[in-house]
């Protein structure tokens, strides 16, 4: 089993993962996965944290490139393959692999790698904007005055991404099997509503 979330910002969607991770006991991945990534790939931690979850628009040049631009090894990838869809490719791998024991998993498109996966159950968090104002306020510490511009440019940055990677649309509740409002419910019950739906599904 692997539970996958994409989130608004401000929706609370990473705290909900590392709690239902803790219940479940399970592994969580989320800023984890760079480090993991940096360490077997050799690419430097700075650089997977300027490019996390931003997309370019070089890969289908890069693909029609053809042999010479795709992975020659796990991690011999081409220059002609720009640093933004070396590190998609790179966490692509290590999604997989990470993902061969039950864990939780936060954004960079696992949902859409790990399309494959009958036991994967695929999550959207979201919430009203101005509760997502006030979680960006007293959580991530953002200035009050300029919450909103965040919360819109971090999300537009993470639907480009997503679409560009993934074959759906970033929040749209055809590519995922449950959808919250974490505004109605906050962190512990959007956590057991999880759950009770992981066991209607025979999940745990």
């Amino acid at each position: 089993m692997v539970i996958t979330i994409a989130r608004q910002y401000g929706s609370g969607g990473r705290a909900i993962g590392k709690a239902l991770a803790e219940d479940l006991k399970i592994p969580f991945y989320d800023k984890e996965l760079l480090t993991i990534a940096a360490k077997e790939s050799g690419v430097s931690p700075e650089i997977f944290e300027k490019y996390d979850e931003k997309a370019s628009n070089s890969l289908l040049y890069s693909l029609s490139m053809g042999a010479a631009a795709t992975i020659g090894s796990e991690y011999g990838i081409s220059p002609n393959i720009s640093m933004n869809d070396r590190i998609f490719l790179i966490q692509h791998d290590i999604i997989k692999k990470v993902s061969a024991d039950p864990c939780v998993i936060v954004g960079r498109c696992a949902d859409y790698v790990l399309a494959d996966r009958k036991d994967c159950f695929r999550l959207f968090i979201y919430a009203d904007i101005e509760k997502r104002i006030k979680y960006a306020v007293d959580v991530h510490n953002v200035p009050r005055d300029k919450a909103k511009s965040v919360i819109s440019r971090v999300d537009k940055s993470r639907a480009n991404y997503y679409n560009y990677y993934a074959s759906g649309k970033w929040g749209d509740p055809v590519n995922y099997n449950l959808c919250i409002n974490s505004g109605e419910l906050g962190v512990s019950r959007c956590v057991e509503l999880i759950e009770y739906y992981l066991r209607l599904r025979g999940a745990i």
